[in-house]
């Protein structure tokens, strides 16, 4: 006999459509997939809910990914995580007046805690960040060295943890490896807490990211928040991926910045007290278009003067790999306000 989450998982596929407009109401439709940001319903374009489809597994109607951080489920979590709930009981309550079910024989009523959240704890973030250490002379250093990335100074937000567990997605091959070398990247707020991590895995054969379907996935309380490269300051960038803002960072050492590890997290991100111009190192897609339009909004209401640094290439990693240094360096200078030009890179050449 089929179970009753699972029955009313089916019929929420059905209506998969409906539930994405009341439930994640800041997302939209494009083509046969809803898009939005995450499970929280912000704004953006990394998850990704299928609208139509009836065969098993990930081709489900009602079946959902989100792509920065590799979870994955079906519209029962989407409730569940709109509505806060503690208990499967309570997501099938609200999922039954969605689809204007009665309720429940009473012995089918029990208080079994909900599914895992699809993100860690910021305890567990704390635990992981705790049980590492500093990346210098481990493989972590070694992969951002191939990526034209050195070491920096000053920065605690980046660890190495040698065996960072993996949880396997249906994406993933059976025998894929659950651990890895990885980088643990600080997610703080802005009093300098640690909310979350990011992890990035990494094979230490091949000094690229390790094989696996999602090698790069965040963990605790992000909305907000970001990785910090240096301190709150008065002038600052914002961008999304690590390895952009880390080249950026080696051009740059003296200006603060933050990754904010997704476009829909780097929208949200919170301006520090005093902050009076904010360069956002966008990324070429309609995500980053969106993230750049959504802080440039923000960034008008709080009278901070807004200005986008443009890449010649990709992302800025790729044009500190193909120009090298110096030539990254002349190609940021004339995107700069005058006053930043003299003082962040006059001393560097």
């Amino acid at each position: 006999m089929e179970k009753p989450a699972t029955a009313i998982a089916r019929r929420l596929a059905d209506r998969a459509e409906d539930v994405c407009r009341r439930y994640l109401s800041k997302g939209r439709r494009e083509g046969n997939y809803w898009m939005v940001g995450d499970v929280q319903n912000t704004p953006g374009r990394s998850l990704y809910v299928r609208l139509t489809g009836s065969d098993e597994g990930r081709g489900r109607a009602g079946k959902w990914t989100d792509a920065q951080s590799g979870d994955h489920g079906d519209l029962l979590d989407i409730i569940g995580s709109a509505i806060g709930s503690r208990t499967m009981t309570e997501t099938l309550d609200e999922a039954r007046r969605f689809l204007s079910l009665p309720p429940p024989p009473v012995e089918e009523r029990s208080p079994r805690p909900r599914g895992k959240v699809p993100a860690g704890t910021p305890e567990a973030a704390q635990r992981l960040f705790a049980a590492s250490r500093p990346i210098a002379g481990t493989v972590v250093e070694a992969c951002l060295r191939k990526r034209a990335i050195t070491p920096i100074r000053g920065c605690d937000a980046l660890r190495f943890h040698p065996r960072c567990w993996y949880r396997l997605s249906e994406d993933d091959a059976p025998a894929t490896r659950t651990a890895w070398p990885a980088m643990i990247a600080a997610v703080t707020d802005l009093e300098g807490a640690l909310t979350g991590v990011h992890r990035t895995w990494f094979d230490p054969a091949t000094l690229e990211k390790a094989p696996v379907a999602y090698p790069r996935r965040a963990m605790g309380h992000l909305l907000g928040n970001g990785v910090r490269l240096g301190p709150a300051a008065d002038v600052m960038i914002f961008g999304e991926g690590l390895e952009t803002m880390l080249s950026l960072r080696n051009a740059t050492p003296a200006l603060s910045m933050i990754a904010g590890l997704s476009a829909a997290h780097l929208a949200a991100t919170l301006f520090p007290p005093g902050l009076a111009r904010l360069y956002v190192a966008r990324d070429d897609d309609p995500a980053g278009d969106e993230a750049v339009a959504t802080l440039a909004e923000r960034a008008a209401a709080s009278s901070v003067d807004l200005r986008v640094l443009e890449p010649r290439h990709d992302d800025f990693n790729g044009d500190l790999v193909r120009l090298g240094l110096d030539r990254l360096r002349t190609h940021l200078r004339p995107q700069l306000h005058p006053s930043d030009r003299l003082r962040f890179l006059s001393a560097l050449g």
